[in-house]
């Protein structure tokens, strides 16, 4: 199927703002301008918040942490088009860095079997979002948003391939704001060093996250429902995605 619609919305201020529409599912394609994943707002003038409110967007759900909002301010919350959530999806995780270990798949399974709830929560908001498009997002919009964005996609039935694809994107997508990044882990004491390995975005470690849930659970669908969700939930997420 051919949209005019495109997978990334170009507001100047955020560098990887995507549509999880467009995706190929059975005999259709995932639903456009239903759910955007995206990186840190702050940066966002009064222009690119009109452009958002234009495409839709009416939910906003940050998965940041307090210190990260106490410094780079989401200037869509409090806006009146807009039902703002914050649910800091990796509270309490603390990232290592072990030579030889890709040390974000082990972040990525640490939050999967330990984060049940929280991720419970943001997938219940995404769910029981009103018309209209729900964005989510982190600061480089890679990890948190990255493993939300996963589940939504296989739950909507995208095939692994795809969405391993859709994970890998961000590492060009990002690439304006590494040096930021990185400038931003030094100002809180963390050696550069140790830092860069936690911006990439290897297709093989989205890859291995999913294996992960299929031979731990059984299925995406079944660790949704061991982490509290229902299937009227489970439903409701397919249905934002994929229509049905």
């Amino acid at each position: 199927m051919n949209s005019p619609l495109t997978r990334s919305i170009p507001v100047k201020g955020a560098y990887n703002v995507r549509d999880l529409g467009g995706y190929p599912i059975a005999d259709a394609e995932t639903l456009w301008r239903r759910v955007l994943r995206a990186d840190a707002l702050h940066r966002l003038d009064a222009d690119d918040v009109a452009m958002l409110i234009d495409a839709g967007v009416t939910t906003v759900v940050d998965l940041r942490h307090d210190h990260e909002l106490a410094e780079q301010p989401n200037p869509l919350a409090g806006h009146p088009a807009v039902s703002y959530h914050n649910v800091s999806l990796f509270a309490d995780l603390a990232p290592t860095v072990t030579p030889g270990e890709d040390a974000l798949l082990t972040l990525y399974l640490k939050a999967l079997d330990e984060r049940g709830e929280t991720i419970a929560r943001v997938l219940t908001l995404i769910a029981e979002a009103g018309d209209g498009a729900v964005l989510f997002h982190c600061t480089a919009g890679k990890d948190r948003t990255g493993v939300i964005a996963a589940l939504l996609l296989t739950i909507a039935g995208v095939e692994t391939a795809l969405i391993v694809e859709d994970y890998a994107l961000t590492a060009q997508m990002i690439e304006p704001m590494v040096d930021e990044l990185v400038e931003g882990a030094r100002a809180r004491g963390i050696d550069p060093e140790r830092f860069m390995p936690f911006l990439a975005s290897e297709p093989q470690t989205m890859a291995l996250t999913i294996a992960h849930i299929e031979t731990t659970y059984g299925s995406v669908a079944a660790y949704l429902r061991s982490i509290g969700l229902s299937d009227t939930t489970i439903a409701r997420l397919r249905a934002r995605l994929a229509g049905d």
